[in-house]
């Protein structure tokens, strides 16, 4: 609780006898405040003392015996002053105007500060409970932070990696479509370095990205590579906004796979947005394997997607692979 709550609390404790007697149409004289007083002072002092020093110097170290024995102390110790308080002020006022037994007024004073002493554990608890589960989510933001910016910093050299091969092999078959090649990544490495350091990034930017290096790897596709790119418009992609180059890995594996130099391949990939504000990537080619002397199919890039997802997206995307010998099918789901 607040600090605000505890003062409401005990004001309304402490006020509680004069409301009484003022809806009983009588008043109250000071020795019949300091009567009815001195039971909420006692309280204060059994929820505070627990609060602040028994139930860490003894329970949060499990030290129950000692936790229990000062307890008993401390009530047999107000017990006996509220006792003798009330027998100073002298008989007729407060609580024990009608002098109940002596037996009884001690078992309703020990009763009511042991369920005071009660209280103040179940709220110290609870807030120390409070506390730990806030700061264990402060430490696992941080540590998914850090690890979201080391999984960050293995995309770049993959990326980059990848696309080198690609326009390697344009070297030895089309220099001036090499050299256009080397001009588009440079501007696809500026993308990345200014704006993957961002959590997310408009959808807008990150399609055109797609599209710019769907255009640079189509660079050094044959004629009978069938490739189908359907994209959302850019005033589709308004208000939405998505973690940089989350698709870029399904991509970049729809070429590295899906492409043989010699027969005939297919690559489909398809972006959508969906009224229900789901986004769905779709991604069908043709499956060729690599060769296992080819290091580029290492699968690096994928299991850094997927570590990224559960990340970025708890509880919120679907990624499925499917491959049935001939082609291979990745569908990757995002609430946005």
């Amino acid at each position: 609780m607040t600090p605000a709550i505890h003062v409401i609390v005990w004001c309304l404790i402490f006020y509680s006898p004069i409301m009484f007697a003022n809806a009983l149409g009588k008043s109250m004289e000071v020795n019949d405040f300091l009567h009815f007083s001195t039971f909420p002072v006692s309280l204060m002092v059994i929820f505070y003392v627990n609060y602040f020093i028994f139930i860490d110097l003894f329970l949060f170290k499990r030290h129950l015996t000692r936790f229990l024995l000062s307890n008993i102390i401390l009530i047999a110790l107000l017990s006996a002053c509220l006792h003798y308080w009330n027998i100073f002020l002298g008989p007729g006022h407060g609580p024990d105007r009608f002098s109940p037994p002596f037996i009884f007024v001690i078992a309703r004073n020990v009763l009511t500060f042991s369920l005071t002493a009660a209280l103040s554990v179940a709220l110290k608890v609870t807030a120390d409970w409070y506390r730990r589960e806030q700061k264990q989510k402060e430490l696992e933001k941080e540590m998914a932070a850090a690890e979201l910016q080391n999984l960050k910093s293995q995309l770049n050299p993959h990326f980059l990696f990848n696309t080198l091969n690609n326009i390697y092999s344009l070297t030895a078959t089309n220099q001036t479509q090499a050299q256009y090649a080397i001009h588009s990544l440079s501007k696809l490495l500026r993308y990345i370095l200014y704006d993957n350091d961002k959590p997310d990034i408009p959808l807008t930017n990150e399609i055109s990205f797609i599209n710019s290096y769907v255009e640079l790897m189509s660079l050094r596709l044959h004629e009978r590579v069938h490739l189908s790119v359907k994209l959302p418009e850019a005033y589709e992609c308004n208000g939405f906004s998505v973690a940089p180059l989350i698709f870029i890995t399904l991509i970049e594996n729809a070429f590295k796979h899906g492409v043989s130099p010699t027969d005939d391949s297919e690559i489909n990939i398809s972006i959508k947005i969906e009224k229900s504000g789901r986004l769905v990537c779709s991604i069908i080619n043709s499956n060729f394997p690599k060769s296992d002397e080819d290091r580029s199919g290492s699968g690096i890039g994928l299991d850094n997607l997927r570590k990224r997802l559960s990340l970025i997206y708890p509880d919120r995307h679907i990624l499925n692979e499917e491959n049935d010998g001939k082609h291979h099918t990745s569908l990757l789901v995002i609430n946005l």
